[in-house]
């Protein structure tokens, strides 16, 4: 098995969540579009949170720790 770099897993997803941001909106209309942009805003979501994790590996687990603000 590969050797994971969680540094480098994680900046991946922050370039995912860039990615998206910067990814114009095809040529769609009505129904299509509004769920195009509403997948768009979940991916960028998710991935931003990811991009954001602390990481550690406890118990032999990876745990991540996603700061949810406030």
């Amino acid at each position: 098995m590969a050797q994971l770099d969680m540094d480098e897993f994680l900046k991946r997803f922050e370039r995912r969540a860039e990615a998206v941001r910067e990814r114009g909106i095809p040529p769609l209309e009505g129904e299509a579009r509004k769920i195009f942009i509403e997948s768009a805003e979940k991916d960028y979501t998710d991935y931003s949170l990811i991009a954001s994790a602390g990481w550690a590996v406890e118990d032999g687990e990876l745990v991540l720790r996603i700061p949810l603000g406030g």
